[in-house]
């Protein structure tokens, strides 16, 4: 039987996180759950949001009150408009279409955490995120995925799909590697998301039928336009919008507002369906052209790490994914001298957006990743 451990549980208020703290503490392990106060009390955006919510925060609340464990909120709402709001917002502003849950993830919801654990004496973090932490050649860890706890010390660390593949977010943590793998406990990765509701219903959980977000927590509704004029509007600089010979076809209202593949929304007439195929910031100019200017077999990555920790010193085969919820497909990875890794795909993909993540997988293993580069800055 497994030691007994201190684990702190991320608590959001919704389902995955609450059965994650009720499994844990059916197992014996020393509970407490947190929930990360990230927004202004008073911000209207968040009264929309279903994610880190007051309304989710009291839910938590009474998870961990109907568990019998202590329950804390700690504010992080420098840390997160520091490392979450702004790089989202300036990398609009450069050009970059980027997924903000993965800073979030990276320097939130993991690094914070993990430190705060340390300071108060617990060993491990439990999520209720989708996916598996697994040890070398033992093709999972007991009931559920859940790895034994302690973990053991000399095992090395895998990252792998969830069990459920509608709902998995290893795309999401490619940045973990082996210093979080080792304290990280996803204890609902090994289960479908219908089992896990019905799973928290049986123990009376009050997130048990609670929908889910699928907005960015602090864009509700998707319209992240709104935020860049809010926040950012020097960067909105009208410019002219030009086909793929450089002749100007019309005029866009500020690069940030745009994206790689966008069809709707450009103001042009003609004889075929034009698109966004780059973002030209040194000009300041929007490149569209035809449905086959956006397929893409080949691109960089920059900002890449390795689950394993371990740089490749020669190309190597893969699949590879670009979207949170996209097919992986065929690749031969190519690492380069001055860190970047250039991606030459089996079959091309279309509307590959700069700022977005590629990962790497072998099988259902999460080998790595990176963010994808803008065309033309490292090729």
């Amino acid at each position: 039987m497994a030691s007994m451990a201190k684990i702190i549980v991320a608590m959001s208020g919704g389902v995955d996180s609450s059965l994650a703290a009720a499994l844990l503490h059916e197992q014996g392990h020393e509970v407490i759950g947190i929930t990360l106060h990230l927004w202004e009390g008073d911000d209207e955006r968040l009264s929309e949001s279903l994610c880190c919510s007051l309304e989710m925060t009291e839910i938590a609340r009474r998870v961990c009150a109907r568990l019998g464990v202590p329950y804390y909120v700690l504010n992080y709402q420098r840390e997160f408009r520091r490392y979450v709001i702004d790089h989202f917002i300036h990398a609009y502003a450069q050009g970059y279409t980027p997924n903000p849950c993965m800073e979030c993830n990276r320097e939130i919801k993991f690094r914070a955490l993990l430190t705060r654990a340390s300071q108060l004496g617990y060993e491990y973090v439990a999520t209720g995120h989708y996916a598996q932490i697994r040890g070398m050649g033992d093709g999972g860890w007991g009931m559920g995925g859940v790895p034994p706890i302690p973990h053991p010390p000399s095992s090395i660390s895998h990252l792998h799909r969830a069990a459920d593949p509608e709902k998995d977010q290893s795309y999401l943590l490619y940045m973990l590697q082996q210093k979080e793998l080792s304290r990280l406990i996803f204890p609902v990765g090994g289960y479908r998301k219908a089992d896990v509701r019905a799973m928290a219903a049986a123990r009376g959980l009050e997130s048990a039928n609670r929908p889910e977000s699928q907005d960015i927590c602090f864009v509700p509704g998707g319209d992240y336009r709104s935020l860049l004029r809010e926040e950012l509007p020097e960067s909105l600089v009208p410019g002219p919008i030009v086909d793929q010979q450089g002749r100007e076809l019309g005029r866009h209202y500020g690069l940030p507002l745009y994206t790689v593949g966008q069809r709707r929304g450009l103001g042009l007439n003609g004889p075929e369906p034009l698109f966004v195929t780059a973002l030209d910031t040194a000009r300041n100019a929007l490149v569209v052209g035809p449905a086959t200017a956006v397929i893409r077999d080949k691109f960089v990555v920059e900002r890449a790490s390795f689950v394993a920790e371990i740089w490749p010193s020669t190309p190597f085969t893969c699949h590879v994914q670009v979207r949170a919820h996209g097919t992986t497909v065929p690749a031969e990875v190519t690492p380069g001298d001055d860190g970047r890794l250039t991606v030459q795909l089996g079959e091309p993909l279309r509307a590959i957006s700069p700022g977005q993540a590629a990962v790497f997988y072998d099988h259902d293993r999460v080998i790595g990743g990176g963010t994808i580069a803008r065309p033309g800055d490292h090729e």
